[in-house]
């Protein structure tokens, strides 16, 4: 589009109705009735921090929150005593302002507020979907070196290639802050169901630690299966027309966008058709260990073409690969197996059906549930342990976690969605054989409503619901979160 005097016009006019705290000194009521996430918390002390020049790059999947938390983060800003003119938002996908640099934007919004192009005042300027901007990165880092009184923040749904190109030219420029699906323990809050969980404490590795436990594990338990069947996203959880038919909303804001407009753009993807058949069929087998092998078999899709749509997938934050160690926490010399999770449990059932607590599906989709807390988690080497000498000496552990400094296990989880394992702790012969042969006192299985401890002659075991241990690591993760940045 040929940049012209009245197409000049037209972004001013946009840009008004973009920003419209302007004039009214509010963001807009439909954000205001909006809950916010608890993760603002975190992402608004950063926005807000003029001591470091860095622009923020907030990035996550479609439709976990990030417009809105910019809105809310906007209403902070006001309500802190920042004029409403000195925040300026640019939604950099509308298509009018196509192959337009950020700085003509930054100048048209000035222009449209009659500000100078250079003043001392401070600004508070938020880019959205910057992905669809070709060399977003340089543009941004030279904003970052050339006003030094602006606050610049940028939000995208690729994260993987926004972070690629963040780490490529925003060194010591740019700050990465990434917003996962919702968390069981921000469903919980957002629900308002908090006085269904007290603090307790359980025994860990000699020590007492934090944990949560339910005055009401049959009222939690059918929330964990609602947060399976709808919890990923904000507005399935508050919009009883949306869980009507998720599948609807799922399909075409979130996988047909990603996949069918996001990942072609960004990656020159030609067959689309291919590449959503892929991830519907992976999607139906989340926590299901394949290998490229088998994958290319069952999906048609040759082995070159697979490594490259599954990193695509994962750039969209979409799915997560866990690697596969064997049962001496060692990975493989050639990996040849590995699972694949949703990075959302109700991507899933949207595509398909929701889930009851019955079905044959339900101990991977409980154990896509648990990943999900996990995954956000910064720094965290998780893994899962499979082994396969011989007939007799084969197992499998769900979740570890591993030392890389040590290479060595330091925690290992069994996710089970059934109190039978709490009766008979003795069939649970992998977890025996894993913890013997790596010297672990302690670890911990997932129940679906009973908590105690067990002293076997290979080590402690301790019992949990796991719709608790998923409440406990959703809360833990959003506390790591908020360390990392020093909060």
């Amino acid at each position: 589009m040929e940049y012209t005097e009245i197409l000049e016009k037209q972004i001013i006019g946009r840009l008004r109705v973009d920003n419209p705290w302007w004039t009214e000194n509010v963001i807009p009521q439909f954000y205001r009735d909006m809950t916010p996430r608890i993760y603002i918390d975190i992402f608004y002390p950063l926005v807000s921090d003029l001591s470091v020049r860095r622009a923020l790059i907030l990035m996550g999947p479609r439709r976990v929150g990030k417009t809105v938390m910019i809105f809310h983060t906007v209403q902070k800003l006001i309500d802190s005593g920042v004029s409403p003119q000195n925040i300026i938002y640019i939604s950099v996908e509308t298509p009018i302002y196509n192959n337009i640099y950020l700085e003509q934007l930054l100048n048209l919004a000035k222009q449209a507020l009659n500000k100078p192009e250079r003043d001392n005042a401070t600004y508070y300027v938020f880019f959205d979907e910057i992905q669809y901007l070709k060399e977003w990165e340089v543009n941004l880092k030279s904003l970052v070196d050339t006003y030094r009184n602006m606050k610049f923040i940028a939000s995208g749904s690729a994260a993987a290639e926004l972070k690629k190109k963040s780490d490529e030219s925003g060194a010591g420029r740019f700050t990465d802050f990434n917003l996962p699906p919702l968390t069981f323990y921000e469903y919980i809050h957002l629900k308002d169901y908090k006085q269904l969980l007290s603090e307790s404490e359980i025994l860990w590795h000699g020590h007492k630690i934090p944990c949560n436990t339910s005055v009401d594990i049959d009222k939690l338990n059918a929330l964990f299966i609602d947060y399976i069947n709808y919890g990923g996203y904000p507005e399935v959880v508050f919009s009883d027309k949306i869980r009507e038919n998720p599948g609807q909303f799922v399909r075409h804001d979130i996988i047909d966008k990603v996949l069918l407009r996001d990942l072609p753009s960004l990656y020159g993807i030609s067959d689309v058709q291919e590449l959503n058949s892929f991830f519907t069929m992976i999607a139906y087998h989340s926590g299901k260990q394949f290998s490229y092998e088998a994958l290319s078999k069952e999906s048609g899709v040759r082995k070159d073409l697979l490594k490259k749509y599954i990193e695509y997938l994962e750039a969209a934050f979409l799915i997560k690969v866990i690697h596969r160690t064997d049962d001496t926490a060692k990975n493989y010399q050639r990996e040849t197996s590995f699972k694949i999770y949703l990075t959302n449990p109700s991507l899933r059932c949207a595509l398909f059906q929701p889930i009851k607590e019955t079905d044959e599906e339900i101990g991977n989709m409980v154990e896509t549930a648990v990943y999900a807390q996990w995954i956000p988690r910064i720094g965290t080497n998780i893994s899962y342990a499979n082994w396969n000498f011989s007939r007799k000496d084969r197992g499998e552990v769900d979740i570890v976690g591993i030392n890389p400094a040590k290479l060595k296990p330091e925690w290992a989880v069994e996710v089970k969605w059934s109190d039978r394992y709490y009766e008979k702790p003795d069939d649970l012969t992998s977890l025996k054989t894993y913890m013997e042969r790596n010297s672990m006192d302690y670890a911990m299985v997932t129940t679906k409503t009973t908590t105690g401890m067990k002293e076997m002659p290979f080590g402690i075991l301790q019992f949990l619901p796991v719709a608790c241990y998923a409440y406990t690591v959703g809360e833990n993760t959003l506390k790591s979160t908020k360390a990392s940045f020093g909060l």
